[in-house]
């Protein structure tokens, strides 16, 4: 009894009420809102340079490659123009010594030879047209620009964007260092090593992989409603949503295309609210923030993200165990356990070590609902070596569990909802949805992580039980694939518009100057 009742006391230090949702609500607005007026604010609240999102009828085939981490991943995406999709991959890993290069050039070169490789492989037959075609026409370049292959590069590392297909390089991460590549157009290294390549491709938009996932959704999404916002909850978590462009108050630098009104708008949320204005933080937050490698920052995320949240757990168990007045994972001896046996821990169990509890041990002690929680006993033994656990102690770790879970969800809704309200769409009249697009591990295999986000939006001040009913939360996959794709074809597009509006002007030009040239009767005149 004394370890239900001091779980109990533990787990209520997780309940984020309503009134907290409420409160989180106004200052994720408060942040979102000061982020569109200057830099340097804790939502950076990012312009991206999309300003469309597509709405299933795109057709034509795209390139994208993928460049997040240890592995690089080009794709071929051709667009059905009905929703649908079919997509080609190749998927390599980025030996070790490139990703210390001393040069920029021996990176992307690397980059450059996969991609033709995929293009012999996969598309020969285009590819060796363009070669031909190359070798007949007499311009400089080589190919007819409608020959070209338009390619997205999502590049998950920092960038400081100033255009749809130019971002330099703020700093590597994830195990790369090429300090050659600090502070230069990666867009513009990828493409000086494709050209190297003769390779029939243009590097036409950066991509981060949050504003993919929303481009993703929006393609494939049922219905007529474009997507208003995609987001992330997985390892880490972010959102990227569609703002007007009036709203935006900061100087956005560099060429877009205006006339749609809006904007796409990364608001890296993971750090909304470092200043603990509103964030919850009990003791197990403020451990886990001082033993990180960032301390200070990415709070939101810190208590919202799986890489986080079996850490949250692990150090809530550690502080169980430690005390002497309950008998979490011991016993007296075997009669004081179901299974007649007695608890012990491994000293090779990860509870025992920093990161040592996998967050997808909280999906199945969630899934685990029978009578002896079977299913998440046999997971604490595999993946923490405890051994016959008893029913108590499971459940004991299946509640704790779940506070940490169902506050994660809780937060999740506060950034959904503030965006929906920032959008002004539910005072719109009509019945068409408001589309969500999400992904990561959390959404997708964690039960009842949606229901419990539908609850909260639900509580939102503005939104409501009916407000919530409009709002649309659907699973889209590759963001960094299909959704740079996707960005691509806009860029393409905006690429056209640009030329179509440089020819109107040269023709309006050329129309005045003759209509202003026409002489008088008598008068000789030259049209420069």
């Amino acid at each position: 009894m004394a370890l239900a009742d001091e779980t109990k006391r533990i787990t209520a230090q997780f309940e984020y009420t309503d009134e907290d949702v409420n409160k989180g609500v106004q200052e994720f607005l408060r942040q979102m809102h000061e982020g569109l007026e200057r830099d340097g604010t804790s939502l950076s609240q990012i312009p991206t340079y999309v300003t469309g999102v597509p709405n299933g009828t795109e057709k034509g085939l795209y390139l994208a490659v993928d460049l997040g981490g240890t592995n690089f991943r080009v794709c071929s995406i051709h667009l059905n123009g009905d929703t649908t999709f079919n997509l080609t991959y190749n998927k390599v890993a980025i030996p070790k010594h490139l990703m210390v290069a001393k040069n920029a050039s021996d990176l992307f070169a690397f980059l450059a030879r996969q991609i033709e490789l995929f293009l012999r492989t996969h598309h020969e037959d285009h590819f060796e047209a363009h070669v031909r075609r190359r070798q007949t026409v007499s311009t400089p370049e080589g190919y007819r620009d409608e020959h070209i292959f338009r390619l997205g590069f999502t590049f998950s590392f920092p960038v400081q964007q100033f255009g749809i297909n130019k971002g330099t390089l703020m700093r590597w991460t994830k195990g790369f260092d090429i300090p050659d590549a600090v502070g230069k157009d990666v867009c513009a290294l990828l493409q000086q090593e494709i050209d190297r390549l003769h390779l029939p491709v243009k590097v036409a938009a950066l991509v981060n992989d949050t504003v993919g996932t929303l481009m993703a959704r929006s393609y494939t999404s049922p219905g007529k409603t474009a997507t208003l916002l995609g987001a992330i909850f997985g390892t880490g978590t972010n959102g990227a949503y569609v703002e007007k462009l009036a709203n935006i108050k900061k100087p956005v630098e560099g060429e877009y295309d205006k006339t749609t009104g809006l904007m796409v708008i990364n608001t890296e949320w993971g750090s909304f609210d470092n200043q603990l204005n509103t964030l919850p933080n009990t003791s197990y937050d403020i451990e886990l923030d001082k033993k990180s490698v960032n301390p200070g920052f990415q709070m939101f995320e810190k208590r919202v993200s799986g890489m986080f949240l079996g850490e949250i757990v692990r150090l809530v168990i550690i502080d169980m165990l430690k005390n002497n007045d309950i008998s979490l994972f011991r016993d007296e001896n075997s009669s004081h356990n179901d299974w007649k046996s007695t608890t012990t821990i491994g000293p090779e169990s990860g509870v025992f070590h920093q990161w040592g509890l996998d967050s997808s041990i909280m999906s199945i002690a969630a899934a685990d609902n029978t009578p002896d929680l079977s299913s998440l006993r046999q997971e604490l033994e595999k993946q923490l070596h405890i051994y016959a656990a008893s029913l108590e102690d499971a459940t004991a770790f299946k509640n704790v569990a779940y506070a940490v879970g169902r506050r994660a969800a809780r937060l999740s809704a506060v950034a959904l909802g503030a965006v929906v309200l920032q959008s002004g769409k539910l005072q719109e009249t009509t019945d068409e949805p408001i589309d969500i697009g999400v992904d990561g591990s959390l959404v997708e295999h964690y039960p009842f992580f949606r229901d419990m986000i539908y609850e909260a939006l639900s509580a939102i001040e503005g939104i409501g039980p009916e407000g919530a009913k409009r709002i649309r939360i659907g699973i889209a996959k590759d963001g960094s694939g299909v959704g740079a794709a996707l960005i691509a074809l806009v860029a393409a597009n905006m690429e056209k518009k640009g030329v179509v509006d440089y020819l109107n002007y040269i023709k309006s030009e050329v129309a005045h100057k003759i209509s202003n040239a026409i002489p008088e009767v008598g008068e000789q005149t030259t049209i420069v």
